[in-house]
C-alpha cells in the first residue's frame, strides 16, 4: 500500500512540478523524501478494520522503500493499537520493522513491546508474523508479565490469530497472593 501511494503521488510530482532542468535528488516533498532510489514517508498513519470488523491503527516515524525492491517497505518506531477479539486492546512498539507486501509478512525487530488493556504485558526482541495465517513465530527470549506472575520463554509461537500461544524451554514464577486476595473479596 505504501508503495502504490509513494508512487501516485511521485508521478503527480512528476507530472505537475517537475522543474524545466529536471529533478535534484534528493528532493523533500512535504512528508515525502526521495534520495536516490529510495523513497521516505515519514509519519505514515494507517488506520482501517480487520476482516471481522476490528479496529487497529498503525503509525511509525517513517517507512521506506526502495524502488528497485517494491514489495519490501522498512519501518521505523513503529506502535500500534489492535482489537482483540475479547474487545479488550493490545498497544504494540517495536523499533524496526520490514513488511513484505507480496508475502503479507511483517518481521519486528529490536524493543518490541506488548501491553493488553486486560493486564498481560510481553517484551520480545524479534517477532515473524503472518499476517494472512495469523501467526506470530519469535525465536529469541519472551519475556510475559501475567496477572499473577511472570513467564520467561526460548520461544513463541502464536497460531489461530491469537487463539493458541506455544511457548518453548518456559520459567515461570507465580505470586500466589494476589488470586488469593482476589477470590477473598466480597
Amino acid at each position: 500500500m505504501l508503495g502504490a501511494i509513494a508512487l501516485a503521488l511521485l508521478a503527480v510530482v512528476i507530472d505537475n512540478y517537475l522543474p524545466v532542468g529536471g529533478l535534484r535528488l534528493p528532493a523533500e516533498i512535504g512528508k515525502l523524501v526521495i534520495q536516490g532510489t529510495t523513497i521516505t514517508m515519514e509519519q505514515p498513519h494507517l488506520t482501517g478494520f480487520t476482516g471481522d470488523q476490528r479496529p487497529y491503527e498503525f503509525t511509525a516515524d517513517a517507512a521506506q522503500q526502495d524502488i528497485t525492491k517494491p514489495d519490501l517497505v522498512q519501518l521505523q518506531r513503529i506502535r500500534a493499537k489492535i482489537e482483540m477479539a475479547d474487545k479488550s486492546m493490545v498497544h504494540l512498539w517495536a523499533d524496526t520493522g520490514l513488511f513484505n507486501m507480496k508475502t503479507q509478512m511483517l518481521l519486528l525487530n529490536q524493543n518490541i513491546h506488548m501491553v493488553s488493556s486486560t493486564g498481560y504485558e510481553a517484551r520480545l526482541s524479534q517477532a515473524s508474523i503472518d499476517m494472512n495465517k495469523g501467526t506470530v513465530v519469535s525465536d529469541t527470549p519472551v519475556w510475559v508479565k501475567l496477572l499473577d506472575g511472570d513467564l520467561n520463554a526460548k520461544q513463541l509461537q502464536i497460531d489461530d490469530k491469537g487463539s493458541v500461544l506455544r511457548f518453548t524451554d518456559v520459567t515461570m514464577v507465580l505470586q500466589s497472593g494476589k488470586q488469593d486476595a482476589k477470590a477473598g473479596q466480597p
